[in-house]
């Protein structure tokens, strides 16, 4: 695998990569021409476009059992288990179109692409020893992906499904997020202690910022800001890209986990966390720099991923030991079902 170079080398491969893979696309997308149909048969209307269903889908990644449970995100039934042909399925990523779901396998070093029309996996591509996590940059043009081994990124062309290159980033890399602009990706490292600030132009770490023990999940927040949990401690952080900076940190119990956002009313949006220390989903509010719990909300053993429905009236919750998911109605902040899932589920990711 080649490692990234000076920032004007990258710049110029990933240009002239990105072009082929922009060239492939355009060329794939164009439909081939249509028979002329006879005179008589042009004067008769064709038949009226469908209307889509609404296929908001609830997406579960099962680490000791290699699947990803696929479950509908209104009447909470199982639609389909997905094998990821791979090992220790981790993380998910979601394409803005909803068509490409992306999953990292840890034992396995690989990232399963898979087709949510057909609900197959579609292909498989080496990233790296402990792929982590993986999040799509706001193009939808590349994935990017953290392996913990390697203390590294990968870039993967999600075109030509090649990898461009590798970022060092720091010890034991394990979340990733992009900021609202796309200018920054921001990676936590959990040897480091830190979260590694990286121009996605020129590819290079810009800072370093000191969070606290084993730093793991990232998310952009609503307010524009990236939101981080300590999972090895017992707070969350939370860093404003216009200084790259902490302007918020609060603690929550042992071992969070992960972050969503939604909706109590018209209070919002509230921040979920997964304490796995306590099973519970903390609820948040008065915003990054003056947090507060609003409420604690019991769920299963070992809460880990957590995600909200677009609308931002459930919640989604996965649970490591106890093999489910449960969905909380966020305006009565009770559980409405519990839906069995596979073996130790640890990433959730909803449609929109």
């Amino acid at each position: 695998m080649k490692r990234l170079r000076s920032a004007r080398t990258v710049g110029i491969t990933l240009a002239f990569l990105t072009s082929i893979g922009l060239v492939a696309c355009t060329t794939m997308d164009v439909p081939p021409p249509r028979a002329q149909a006879p005179a008589a048969a042009q004067s008769v209307p064709p038949p009226p476009a469908q209307v889509p269903q609404d296929r908001t889908r609830v997406y579960v990644a099962n680490e000791s059992s290699n699947t990803v449970t696929v479950i509908d995100g209104r009447s909470y039934a199982v639609v389909a288990t997905i094998d990821a042909k791979n090992y220790a399925t981790h993380d998910l990523a979601l394409s803005r179109d909803g068509r490409l779901l992306l999953a990292t396998n840890l034992a396995s070093g690989r990232l399963s692409l898979i087709d949510t029309n057909s609900l197959e996996m579609v292909g498989s591509v080496y990233t790296g020893t402990r792929s982590h996590v993986v999040a799509f940059t706001n193009d939808d043009r590349q994935a990017w992906v953290a392996n913990i081994a390697e203390d590294n990124v990968s870039i993967l062309d999600i075109a030509t499904r090649r990898i461009l290159g590798t970022i060092p980033t720091g010890k034991g890399p394990t979340g990733l997020a992009f900021s609202r602009d796309g200018r920054f990706a921001y990676v936590s490292n959990q040897g480091d202690k830190t979260v590694a600030v990286v121009d996605t132009v020129t590819h290079e770490v810009v800072r370093r910022i000191p969070v606290g023990t084993n730093p793991h999940f990232l998310i952009l927040g609503p307010d524009g800001r990236i939101w981080g949990c300590n999972t090895g401690s017992n707070d969350i952080y939370v860093i404003d890209p216009a200084t790259q900076d902490i302007v918020g940190s609060f603690q929550v119990g042992p071992q969070p986990q992960q972050i969503a956002f939604a909706f109590k009313g018209l209070a919002g949006p509230l921040v979920y966390v997964t304490v796995a220390g306590f099973n519970k989903v903390l609820v948040l509010g008065g915003g990054a720099t003056n947090l507060k719990v609003l409420e604690e909300i019991d769920v299963g053993d070992g809460p880990n991923g957590i995600w909200a429905n677009p609308q931002g009236t459930r919640v989604f919750v996965a649970n490591e030991r106890s093999g489910d998911v449960r969905v909380i109605d966020t305006g009565t902040s009770r559980v409405v079902a519990t839906v069995k899932v596979g073996e130790k589920p640890i990433r959730v990711v909803v449609s929109k």
